[in-house]
C-alpha cells in the first residue's frame, strides 16, 4: 500500500522523535584540559543535525564520544539506546573524520571494498561516496574542507538524498551556509558547552534583527540616535546598519536624508547570529573567570 503524503509526513514527524545518538550531562577532561563540560545533546532520526563551534569548542571529541573512540570521564554516551562500541551498533553507523590514515598500497577501489567489508549491507561500487556501508547514522566532520564549489555542492546533494531514504547525518562544519543549507537543526557549542541549540530560524532569530545598507549623508553618530538602530558602520562608500526592526529605521533615514540612496535591507544570518552566540558567551565565561 502506497502511503498518502499525510501518512509520510506524519511517519517522519513520529520518527523525528526517536533519539538515536545522544550525550547525556557529559564531561570530558584532557589532563587540566575541560573538552566537555556537563552537555546534554540528542541527534533524532531522519535529521541533519549541525554541531558548530569555533575550532577547540568540543565539536570533534563530541563526534568521537559517540563514535565510542573514547569514553566521557562523566555522564552517558548513547548510540541507537546503547553502548556506541556495541558491534551491532557500530554496523549501523558510519564516519568520515577529520584526520585519518589509509593504507598507501592499496587502489581506490580496494580502499572501498575493505571498508565495505565491515558491513552487512554495504552499497554498491557505483552508489559509494565515503558512505560505503550504507549506514543508519552518518557522521561528517568538516567533510567538504578543500572541496571545490561543484564537488561541495554534489556531497550536499548526496546528504540530502540519504535523509530521504531516512538515515540521519551529525554534521560539523565551519561553512554557516553549508549549516543553514543543509541542517533541520543546529547546536552552537563553545568552550565545551551547549549554548543555543534550535533550527536554523530559530538560531537566527535569537539575535534577530535586519541589516540596512545604504548611502547617506548622515553620520555613524547621528545614525545611532536613530531609535531602533543598535550598530552603524562605513563600508567603502555606503554604511551598514544594524537594528531591531528596518521599517521604522528607513522612515528616519529618508527623512533626515530626502537624498539616500543604494537601500539593501536583509535579515541576520547564521553567521551574524553565531559570530554574537560565541562572542557573547567568551565574553561572559570571561567575566565569570
Amino acid at each position: 500500500m502506497i502511503a498518502t503524503l499525510e501518512e509520510a509526513q506524519n511517519l517522519k514527524r513520529a520518527s523525528s522523535r526517536t533519539a538515536v545518538a545522544s550525550l547525556e550531562a557529559v564531561s570530558k577532561n584532557y589532563g587540566e584540559i575541560r573538552a566537555l563540560r556537563n552537555v546534554n545533546f540528542t541527534v533524532r532520526a531522519g535529521q541533519v543535525v549541525a554541531l558548530l563551534g569555533p575550532n577547540g569548542a568540543g565539536k570533534t571529541t563530541a563526534v568521537k564520544l559517540l563514535l565510542g573512540l573514547m569514553q566521557p570521564n562523566s555522564g552517558k554516551t548513547r548510540v541507537f539506546g546503547g553502548d556506541p562500541t556495541n558491534p551491532q551498533n557500530r554496523m549501523r553507523t558510519g564516519a568520515m573524520l577529520q584526520v585519518g590514515k589509509v593504507p598507501e598500497t592499496l587502489r581506490v577501489r580496494e580502499h572501498i571494498d575493505l571498508f565495505s567489508s565491515y558491513y552487512p549491507k554495504p552499497m554498491p561500487l557505483e552508489e559509494v561516496l565515503a558512505i560505503c556501508g550504507d549506514p543508519d547514522l552518518l557522521f561528517l566532520d568538516e567533510p567538504t574542507v578543500g572541496l571545490d564549489v561543484e564537488a561541495r555542492r554534489a556531497l550536499w546533494e548526496e546528504i540530502r538524498r540519504l535523509v530521504e531514504r531516512g538515515k540521519t547525518v551529525l554534521l560539523t562544519t565551519h561553512y554557516l551556509e553549508e549549516a543553514d543549507a543543509l541542517a533541520d537543526r543546529i547546536a552552537v557549542i563553545n568552550q565545551g558547552e551547549i549554548i543555543a541549540e534550535g533550527t536554523p530560524a530559530e538560531i537566527k532569530a535569537q539575535t534577530g534583527g535586519k541589516r540596512i545598507r545604504c548611502i547617506t549623508a548622515l553620520s555613524r553618530a547621528s545614525l545611532l540616535q536613530i531609535p531602533g538602530v543598535t550598530d552603524a558602520k562605513h563600508d567603502r562608500e555606503a554604511v551598514e546598519i544594524r537594528a531591531r526592526e528596518a521599517e521604522p529605521v528607513v522612515r528616519a533615514l529618508l527623512a533626515r536624508d530626502p537624498s539616500l540612496s543604494g537601500l539593501e535591507i536583509t535579515s541576520a544570518g547564521l553567521e551574524e547570529a553565531f559570530l554574537a552566540l560565541t562572542q557573547d558567551n567568551g565574553e561572559n565565561a570571561n567575566r565569570q573567570n
